[in-house]
């Protein structure tokens, strides 16, 4: 085993966290199912390389891929890391995935003497360009002390939640208040179109009381309400994560009926053809289907 990382998944936040790795000095192997991602990593020094010889190169190897399946399929198919790699290699997996699925892998990498920390992404696309995300980590204390450097290097906070399946947990807790904070300022903006109000001064009221919310202030200036609504974090993603999270309160029989309304919410804006803009773009679909003008704020506005 050699000190190499392995990196598989170099999508929208996962190529930039693996530039981050390959500009901090780490020796890097990297996998995607794009060729032109894994040569724009290539031409910042990584190398490009198969998943069962990543297996036997690294001594970590990390994931961000879209679902559970993915997952499933690079961990434990029949040439994937579980079957290739050494003794004591770590999957560090930072999908948003089922946490039960979490378990049933770091299950399996145990009667192989490997093990599996889960440690999903929070923040957007941008702070992942800039090396500024936020990590939730679920692993044994030894494991945490083996990534943490890595994370360190491709963000800015990082929080030891537990043992394994702590962070996907963690991040499901999250991406519920994310998502339906998106859906309630949606709503929220679309009425006040519909009065007719000052959409700048509105903001400013919104972000001045106890309705404040992190989307409100740091996503939706910058992304829908500017006119933006490529993808950071998509609406297809975001309905993922929002299935997962009534899944996993049905299987813990936690009620949660406002998960299952925004679900819907999405599932809706899915069936319109939104699903791949920014999740922010929630608000102009709340707003083409009460034909009201979507809400923008003027060049360069920000809050104060």
């Amino acid at each position: 085993m050699t000190d190499s990382i392995g990196f598989i998944g170099l999508g929208r936040m996962g190529r930039s966290m693996a530039a981050n790795l390959q500009k901090k000095g780490f020796s890097l192997l990297v996998a995607d199912l794009n060729p032109e991602a894994v040569q724009a990593l290539v031409a910042l020094g990584a190398e490009a390389a198969t998943v069962p010889e990543m297996a036997r190169r690294c001594s970590v190897v990390i994931t961000m891929l879209p679902s559970s399946v993915e997952v499933e399929q690079i961990a434990q198919g029949a040439d994937g890391i579980f079957a290739n790699a050494l003794p004591g290699t770590i999957l560090l997996d930072m999908s948003t995935i089922d946490p039960l699925a979490t378990d049933r892998f770091s299950k399996a990498a145990a009667g192989r003497q490997m093990t599996v920390v889960d440690a999903p992404v929070g923040r957007l696309a941008e702070h992942a360009d800039r090396g500024e995300s936020l990590f939730m980590v679920g692993a044994s204390d030894a494991d945490f002390a083996r990534v943490k450097p890595l994370l360190d290097a491709m963000g800015t906070t990082t929080y030891h939640c537990g043992p394994v399946g702590s962070g996907g947990r963690t991040k499901l807790v999250n991406n519920y208040v994310a998502i339906t904070l998106c859906q309630v300022n949606a709503e929220a903006l679309a009425l006040s179109q519909r009065f007719g109000l000052d959409i700048t001064k509105t903001l400013q009221v919104l972000l001045g009381t106890s309705a404040n919310n992190g989307q409100l202030r740091m996503n939706f200036p910058n992304k829908v309400l500017a006119g933006d609504t490529s993808p950071g974090f998509t609406i297809d993603l975001a309905h993922k994560d929002l299935s997962l999270v009534v899944g996993a309160a049905h299987a813990a029989r936690v009620p949660m009926p406002v998960a299952a309304a925004v679900h819907e919410s999405f599932s809706l804006a899915r069936a319109s053809q939104f699903g791949g803009i920014d999740f922010s773009g929630i608000a102009d679909v709340v707003c083409e289907l009460a034909r009201i003008e979507q809400p923008r704020v003027p060049e360069g506005w920000k809050p104060s």
